[in-house]
C-alpha cells in the first residue's frame, strides 16, 4: 500500500489583489457603485486616506448640461450614507460611469441593472450604454422615478452588436433634480448571480479540492482599520460598508527622495459585494472545500506595527469572530449567525471544515503569533473539536521566521495530532530554488503536516506582467511539484498564488489566470496545476526514475478507484525514455493494474519562453490523445505529460 494522498489536495488561493475580485471575478460592472470609495495613501505605518466618493462618475454629456455632486444628509441606510445628487439643465442629461475599462457586453447579450432613487417630482430615467464617441448603442426601457421615499428600480439592456470600451450613461428626460444610490450592473450570464462566468468556468475546469479566501495581506489589512471582517461582507450588500483595498498602496516610494506617497491604484476599494457568504457559495458551486483564514490581532506585518495586545479584552473579539463564523457557516437555524445564513438564503450548513488562523505571521520579540495560535486553537477545539486549524509559517521557507514556526509548531503536533492539521508555508522563488528542492519535503519528519498556501515560480523580471507567466516557470513548478505529491503524506494541500489579474490592474506577478474586460486566460501555470488537480489518484505508486533527474526528468506515479496517473515532467534538453514496464504495483505491473494498454495522453509543451495571450490564448495549453502504450513512453524535451490508464 503506498501514500495516501489527501482527497483535493490541490485547491486555490483567492485575495483580492490585482483587481481580481472588483473589476475581476465579482461581474459587478460598475466602478464605486455606491459612491462610497476613498483615495487611499500611505506608506509603512503612514496611511490616510481621503473621500473620493465621485469616482468612476461624471456629468454627461459635459457639466453645463448636468451637474454632479455627493452629499449625505438623507441616506438611503447609516453605513454608507454617500449618495448621488444630479441636477440637469437640459433635457435628456445625466451622468456616466466610467466601469474600468468601460463597458463590455456580447451581441445578444444582456446586462441586468439595479438602482435606488427618489424625487421631489417624478422624473423619466433610461439606462444607456454610449460608444467612446458618443453614439447610442442600447438603452432600457423608459423607467418612471416617483416619491420622496427610496425605492430600488430595475433595468434591462440588450446589446445588438459587440460593445467594448462603451460607457454606462444613464438619461434624464426632463430637467431637474434627482438622488440616486446603489447602482448594480451585472451581466445575464453571472453564475450565481454574481461571478463572471468565464472566470469561473477556468476555475471550474481546475476541479479544485479546496480554496483559501479572502488572502492573503487583505486578511491583515496594512492597519487593523482596514483588515478582513467577515461580519461586515454578510446581510443585505446595501449595508456591507466599503473598504480600501491594502493592495491600493502598494508600490508607494517609501520617501526614498521624491515625497511620493501615492501608488499606481489608489483607488482600489472592496465593495464587499462578494462577501464570506457569497464566498462560501462558490465553495459549494465548484465542489470544493471553503478555507477561510482569520486576522490574530496583527495588522499586515510587512506594512504596519500595529496590533492588539493579545492580553487586552479586544483581542478576544477576534477570537470570538473565529467561533461565530464557524457558527454562520454550520450552525443550525437557531443560532443566532446561523438564522443569518438562513434568512440570506441558505437554511443548510455550509459544512465548514477548515479554519487558517492568521495569514502570513511570524514570532518577533513583540508579536506572540505562537501564543496568539494557541489561544485561537484551544477556544475552537474545546466548541468545535471536528475543525481543522492551519497554522503559519511565515513568509518564506529560508529565514529564521520558518525555522522558528517549525521549532513552536513541530512538538505540539506531535503531541496532540489535532493541534494543527497544517502549517501554511510560503514560497515566491526562481526555478533554480524549484528544481533544487524538489525533494524537500522528504526530509521533514512525518508527523509534520504542510500547507503549501501560496507558492510560484518568479522569473522574466524584466518582462511585462503578463509576460512572466513563461511555460520555463510552469516547467519550474511542475517538477517542484512532484515532490509534493511523492510527499503527500507531509504536504497535505497546496495552492499557486495569486490567481488573479486584470491585464493593466497588476500589483503583483506572475499570476495564474489574467483577464480584460471580454476576454481571459490560464497561463502555462494554470494548466500545471489542472494537471495535478484533475490527474493525481489518492495512493502514491512508487517510482525509481531519480537517476533521470540530473537531466531534469521528474515522474510520479498515483492510482485511485478508477485510473493509474503517470507523470511526465522532461524540463531538460533532450528526448527520454521512461520505462513505464518497470513500474509496479503490489507486485504487478502497471499494466496488469490497468486492465490494458489503452490510455489517454495529455501534453503541455513549448519553448521556455513561450507565453499565452488574450490573443493566443492557448498557445501552451493541454492536449490529450489515445494511445495504445508500448512498454515505455518517449517523453519531448521540454514537455509535460500524464498518461491516464
Amino acid at each position: 500500500m503506498g501514500k495516501t494522498i489527501s482527497k483535493g489536495m490541490f485547491g486555490l488561493f483567492f485575495e483580492d489583489i490585482n483587481y481580481g475580485l472588483d473589476g475581476g471575478l465579482h461581474a459587478e460592472m460598475l466602478e464605486n457603485r455606491s459612491f462610497e470609495f476613498l483615495e487611499a495613501h500611505g506608506h509603512k505605518c503612514n496611511y490616510y486616506q481621503k473621500g473620493a466618493y465621485l469616482y468612476g462618475w461624471n456629468a454627461y454629456p459635459f457639466v453645463g448640461k448636468s451637474e454632479i455632486s455627493v452629499s449625505d444628509t438623507e441616506s438611503l441606510n447609516e453605513v454608507n450614507p454617500h449618495y448621488l445628487v444630479v441636477k440637469t439643465n437640459e433635457e435628456n442629461a445625466g451622468f456616466s460611469n466610467k466601469a474600468y475599462d468601460g463597458i463590455y457586453l456580447e451581441a445578444g447579450k444582456s446586462a441586468n441593472v439595479s438602482f435606488y432613487a427618489k424625487v421631489k417630482e417624478n422624473k423619466t430615467v433610461t439606462v444607456n450604454i454610449f460608444s467612446q464617441g458618443g453614439k447610442k448603442l442600447c438603452h432600457s426601457e423608459e423607467i418612471t422615478i416617483s416619491g420622496d421615499n427610496w425605492k430600488k428600480y430595475e433595468a434591462k439592456i440588450t446589446a445588438k452588436k459587440d460593445i467594448e470600451r462603451g460607457l454606462f450613461v444613464v438619461l434624464l428626460k426632463e430637467k431637474g433634480e434627482a438622488l440616486f444610490d446603489q447602482f448594480r450592473m451585472y451581466p445575464e450570464d453571472a453564475v450565481l448571480g454574481l461571478f463572471r462566468k468565464d472566470l469561473c468556468e477556468l476555475l471550474k475546469d481546475l476541479k479544485p479540492g479546496f480554496m483559501r479566501f479572502p488572502g492573503g495581506c487583505v486578511v491583515e489589512g496594512n492597519e487593523l482599520s482596514n483588515r478582513y471582517q467577515w461580519k461586515l461582507t454578510v446581510g443585505p450588500s446595501e449595508e456591507r460598508k466599503a473598504n480600501w483595498n491594502r493592495w491600493a498602496v502598494h508600490g508607494n516610494d517609501d520617501d526614498k527622495g521624491n515625497n511620493k506617497d501615492l501608488g499606481d491604484f489608489p483607488y482600489y476599494n472592496q465593495t464587499l459585494g462578494i462577501g464570506f457568504y457569497e464566498y462560501f457559495l462558490l465553495c459549494e458551486y465548484l465542489g470544493c472545500e471553503p478555507l477561510p483564514v482569520m486576522n490574530v490581532g496583527l495588522a499586515c506585518q510587512y506594512q504596519s506595527d500595529q496590533l492588539i495586545d493579545s492580553s487586552a479584552p479586544e483581542f478576544m473579539e477576534y477570537v470570538n469572530d473565529a467561533l461565530d463564523l464557524i457558527e454562520f457557516a454550520n450552525g443550525d437555524t437557531s443560532t443566532k449567525w446561523g438564522s443569518l445564513r438562513a434568512k440570506m438564503g441558505h437554511p443548510e450548513s455550509f459544512g465548514l471544515k477548515f479554519i487558517g488562523i492568521g495569514n502570513e505571521q511570524w514570532e518577533t520579540k513583540k508579536i506572540d503569533f505562537f501564543h496568539r495560535y494557541d489561544v485561537f486553537e484551544k477556544a475552537i477545539h474545546e466548541r468545535y473539536p471536528e475543525i481543522k486549524c492551519c497554522g503559519s509559517a511565515g513568509p518564506d521557507v529560508t529565514s529564521d521566521h520558518y525555522r522558528e514556526a517549525w521549532d513552536n509548531f513541530s512538538p505540539k503536533m506531535k503531541a496532540k495530532s489535532d493541534y494543527s492539521y497544517a502549517v501554511d508555508e510560503h514560497y515566491y522563488v526562481s526555478d533554480e530554488w524549484l528544481y533544487d528542492n524538489v525533494h524537500m519535503y522528504d526530509y521533514y519528519d512525518r508527523h509534520r503536516k504542510v500547507f503549501a498556501g501560496e507558492y510560484a515560480c518568479h522569473i522574466n523580471p524584466d518582462r511585462a506582467p503578463e509576460k512572466r507567466n513563461s511555460f520555463g516557470a510552469a516547467l519550474a513548478e511542475a517538477a517542484f511539484m512532484t515532490g509534493l505529491e511523492k510527499n503527500a503524506d507531509v504536504v497535505l494541500m497546496a495552492s499557486y498564488a495569486p490567481l488573479f489579474a486584470r491585464l493593466g490592474y497588476t500589483q503583483w506577478q506572475p499570476d495564474l489566470i489574467w483577464f480584460d474586460a471580454s476576454a481571459s486566460y490560464g497561463t502555462p501555470s494554470y494548466y500545471v496545476q489542472k494537471i495535478y488537480s484533475n490527474f493525481t489518484g489518492t495512493e502514491l505508486i512508487d517510482v525509481d526514475f531519480d537517476d533521470l533527474e540530473k537531466d531534469r526528468v521528474y515522474v510520479t506515479a498515483s492510482k485511485d478507484d478508477e485510473h493509474v496517473y503517470v507523470k511526465v515532467i522532461n524540463a531538460g534538453e533532450k528526448d527520454v525514455k521512461i520505462d513505464l514496464e518497470s513500474i509496479a504495483v503490489n507486485g504487478q505491473s502497471l499494466f496488469e493494474v490497468a486492465g490494458d494498454k489503452n490510455a489517454t495522453i495529455y501534453t503541455l509543451k513549448g519553448s521556455k519562453d513561450d507565453c499565452n495571450s488574450i490573443e493566443e490564448p492557448q498557445k501552451v495549453a493541454l492536449v490529450s490523445k489515445k494511445v495504445t502504450i508500448e512498454n515505455s513512453y518517449e517523453s519531448e524535451a521540454c514537455s509535460i505529460a500524464v498518461i491516464v490508464l
